[in-house]
């Protein structure tokens, strides 16, 4: 068994865009089956996809919803459009809420989405694989910050890409809605959304006081990198080659020089670890919306208010040279002085450490790749403004742990892997401190009769702290947890898979602003539990 043919499905697709403030999935009030109502095995159905993650809050008053895409994704041609604002809400609103609602039926691949409103990338999401009977999913999310390009009539642009024949036979039916809410914005959203040109140009307004970067990092599109915390080093016998190994970080940088770094979130697609009888109900965190990276770009500033374009650019550590399989399109967020037509300033600091980076390789009768990984970055400036000069300082360290262990013919295939992202940016006294971290701990198993076995679990956890003068003032800890268990015979028909599994996730946010926490459980496709604490 190839991992690079069976694990994710997503060969082909386009990736998608996507910025994840709030969402949520279909399927929020169903009641949970009773034990009997349980199969031995996967049927020909069963229960619409559905995640515990929070739907989007709404408020209340007045709103207006716009259609921005009805298609039917089975190639790759994109849906082309034309927005147009909506009447009867006024031109400035409390909230926007993006809602996709996707039918799909027979047998697909998961695939990867974009969508475009006037070039900003505002939606990247995939989409789970459908039953012989058919499958409906909606995920929503929440778009405010793109206030100022929805306040004009604008292209939109959408595409899934997809692939119908004899054997794969779902086409995507898909609708995506904005609901604007009447009524003041809470003055957090950006005055401006640009796009970079062609040839990675930006130009900011003379008088920008702060922006800020956000990058739609994916790896995908068929090929190892759609898994790339997988990839192994050269010398290594494994179907997934990648120079070094699976380190992977996505920088930013403005004019070559070097603005901003992350960890990219290992997503796992809907076809993921060779099981998709993982996914079928619950999807792997963030796999319908996938956020993008955010860098604080305000130290640069001063730089980029002089009126003439500058370069910036994205790029993934750890791809071999030559090597497609990330997308990476930017949108900048950017806050104007509306008392100064030319705000100045300085980057004042610019500290790179060194990039640890190794992949040790062990032969034996269990091959293992066991890789350390880390880097760090502080960056800061100050800009002179109407209401004084603002001091900005970002710091961003990186850590990377996995050890893959794996048998010859790949029968057994292990991962166990942590990331750690943590970033703070502080202004004039005023700091928040961000810790994310990421975790993968799976092994797969193909048994002398075809019985091929998935176990899993994942995890994204972030905590937040928002001080000033050194009091807390906000904080905020999210526990987003996966836990999988999966059977099926491989080489057969659909019908003669028996298989089985046990999936449950559980969503916990608390903070200064209240606390959600949501568990779903599902035996053989069978919703079995929904369980809300708090």
């Amino acid at each position: 068994m190839k991992r690079r043919i069976v694990m994710s499905m997503l060969a082909g697709a386009v990736l998608l865009t996507s910025t994840l403030l709030g969402t949520g999935t279909a399927g929020a009030a169903d009641v949970p089956a009773r034990s009997a109502d349980v199969p031995a095995e996967f049927g020909t159905d069963w229960h619409d996809p559905v995640t515990a993650a929070p739907a989007v809050e709404r408020p209340a008053g007045k709103s207006c919803e716009v259609t921005l895409v009805r298609a039917r994704f089975r190639d790759f041609t994109p849906y082309r459009g034309t927005y147009t604002p909506p009447t009867g809400c006024g031109d400035r609103w409390s909230k926007v809420v993006l809602r996709l609602d996707g039918k799909v039926k027979g047998r697909q691949y998961d695939r990867l989405g974009y969508l475009h409103v006037g070039g900003v990338e505002i939606f990247r999401t995939s989409t789970p694989q459908p039953s012989p009977d058919g499958i409906e999913w909606s995920v929503e999310k929440d778009v405010t910050r793109y206030g100022d390009t929805f306040r004009s009539t604008r292209g939109v642009e959408m595409l899934i890409g997809n692939v119908v024949d004899d054997t794969y036979t779902g086409v995507l039916d898909i609708e995506v809605t904005l609901t604007f809410y009447r009524g003041r914005p809470d003055g957090t959203s950006p005055d401006r959304v640009l796009t970079l040109d062609g040839d990675s140009a930006l130009t900011t307004p003379r008088n920008s006081e702060r922006i800020v970067a956000e990058v739609y990092a994916t790896g995908s599109g068929g090929g190892c990198e759609e898994y790339w915390y997988l990839t192994v080093p050269d010398p290594a016998p494994y179907s997934c080659k990648a120079g070094h190994g699976p380190y992977r970080e996505v920088q930013i940088s403005v004019d070559g020089r070097l603005a901003g770094i992350a960890a990219p979130f290992p997503t796992v697609w809907t076809g993921g670890w060779s099981n998709p009888f993982l996914w079928y109900v619950i999807p792997g965190p963030r796999a319908f919306d996938i956020e993008p990276i955010t860098y604080d770009l305000t130290p640069f500033a001063g730089i980029l208010n002089d009126g003439r374009p500058h370069r910036v650019e994205v790029s993934v550590v750890g791809v071999p040279e030559g090597q497609s399989g990330w997308s990476a399109p930017v949108n900048v967020l950017v806050w104007q002085d509306e008392q100064r037509e030319r705000v100045t300033g300085k980057l004042t600091v610019h500290k790179e450490g060194d990039l640890a980076d190794s992949s040790v390789y062990t032969p034996g009768s269990e091959h293992a790749v066991d890789t350390e990984g880390a880097h760090r970055l502080t960056v800061g400036g100050h800009v002179d403004t109407s209401h004084g000069r603002v001091r900005t300082t970002v710091g961003r360290s990186l850590t990377h742990s996995s050890t893959h262990r794996w048998t010859d013919g790949e029968t057994t295939d292990a991962l166990e892997a942590t990331w750690t992202d943590a970033e703070s940016v502080t202004v004039d006294g005023h700091a928040t401190r961000t810790r994310r971290t990421y975790t993968m701990d799976g092994t797969t198993t193909l048994g002398a009769d075809d019985r091929l076995r998935t176990v899993l679990t994942l995890g994204d956890r972030a905590t937040a702290v928002g001080t000033h003068s050194g009091r807390r003032t906000s904080w905020s800890r999210l526990d987003h947890s996966y836990t999988g268990d999966a059977t099926y015979t491989v080489n057969v028909p659909r019908d003669q898979r028996h298989a089985v599994g046990t999936t449950s996730e559980r969503y916990r946010l608390h903070g200064s602003r209240g606390c959600y926490d949501r568990t779903l459980t599902t035996v053989q496709g069978v919703l079995t539990g929904d369980r809300r604490r708090c």
